[in-house]
């Protein structure tokens, strides 16, 4: 079942999750409705992708061990090898006009579809005043070089001491905001030298800490190898998004196409192996607590405050993206399209990411 849906799963986790409920709770009633939500829940209160998490869940829901490594690797490996081959296409042939061509008309379209996902994640994420002041400060200090690492940390953790302040019995002690002493990101140096460990390390930092949609890897993404390490461009990171976009499966094997372009096979392996190891690991120590933590009021501050960061974080990337890829009239007219029908019509966007290639080449063709 996961290795089907790992082969046409489109449409980003919220549609992947759906899919997944159509099959174990409906068709194959392998669970209930009930018991499917308090695994979301759970996949919401751990770091990494909620897609893969619980297709990961739902395996050690049904068959323990092996079915939480079979559930994962199923989901996971069609994904990673059909971007394998893309990646390859793409260093062999990714400087040609033709590919660059597809590319064009490929990025503002991505642009749109995760401008689509932030807007529905922010309504979902801002629910209280609190949480709209604290996701306007992320953007901004985001903005002001601030480590995503720290903002997510802070708003987290600030959320939950404001929730549960009836709760607490300590003497009032002011509470400084982490996020605010963290030392800002450095501007852009010079490129690092390539080090595949390093870049495996980078990836499983990336998968223990990162909440919220997958989308919200860009903003890790950037910092680390755009701006950090200087291994990528802002255009390569673009490239590798519309690459993650147009196959099924999971956002993160957007790291696969990555350690495939800085270290071919090798890194490509590695780079998988890092950013969804963790989610493994967290989903195994987490289940046995499954129930527990969705009726804990402080999980549930955390996870407020981490959603409205991450969704903050989210936001500060598509601003910075959208620049690099919405140069032009024609991938102005792009973005604005696929915008309307996104959020109008709710066209898959894989039909988009295919129309925009097509726009793209053609107009270079003529």
């Amino acid at each position: 079942m996961f290795l089907r849906l790992g082969l046409t799963a489109f449409g980003g986790p919220a549609a992947h999750i759906a899919m997944m409920r159509e099959e174990v709770v409906r068709r194959r009633r392998w669970m209930s409705d009930q018991h499917f939500l308090d695994l979301l829940g759970a996949t919401h209160l751990i770091p990494g992708p909620n897609s893969t998490e619980m297709a990961i869940h739902i395996g050690y829901a049904r068959a323990g061990w092996p079915g939480l490594i079979v559930g994962g690797v199923c989901f996971i490996v069609p994904a990673m090898v059909l971007v394998l081959a893309l990646a390859w296409v793409y260093v062999r042939y990714g400087t040609l006009p033709e590919a660059g061509a597809l590319l064009y008309g490929i990025k503002p379209v991505i642009i749109a579809i995760v401008a689509q996902a932030l807007w529905g994640l922010a309504r979902t994420a801002v629910r209280s005043p609190l949480l709209a002041v604290l996701g306007a400060a992320t953007l901004i200090l985001y903005f002001l070089g601030v480590n995503e690492i720290a903002l997510l940390a802070g708003s987290a953790i600030v959320t939950m001491l404001a929730i549960n302040a009836s709760r607490l019995r300590a003497v009032h002690v002011p509470v400084a905001l982490p996020w605010v002493a963290a030392v800002p990101a450095a501007a852009q140096a010079a490129a690092a030298a390539f080090s595949t460990a390093t870049m495996f390390l980078t990836f499983l930092k990336i998968g223990a800490v990162l909440y919220g949609s997958g989308y919200v890897l860009l903003a890790f993404l950037r910092s680390d190898f755009v701006v950090r390490l200087g291994w990528l461009t802002e255009s390569q990171l673009l490239d590798a998004v519309a690459i993650g976009q147009i196959t099924p499966g999971p956002v993160f094997t957007t790291a696969t196409f990555i350690g495939y372009v800085l270290g071919g096979w090798s890194g490509a392996l590695l780079a998988t192996l890092g950013i969804f190891l963790p989610s493994f690991v967290f989903v195994a120590v987490s289940y046995p607590f499954v129930r527990r933590l969705r009726r804990s009021p402080w999980a549930a501050g955390l996870l407020d405050g981490t959603n409205v960061a991450a969704v903050a974080l989210m936001a500060g990337v598509t601003w910075q993206l959208g620049r690099a890829a919405i140069v032009d009239w024609l991938t102005v007219a792009l973005a604005v399209l696929s915008a309307i029908l996104l959020f109008r019509f709710r066209v898959n966007s894989a039909w988009l990411v295919a129309g925009g290639a097509v726009a793209g080449a053609a107009a270079v063709l003529l």
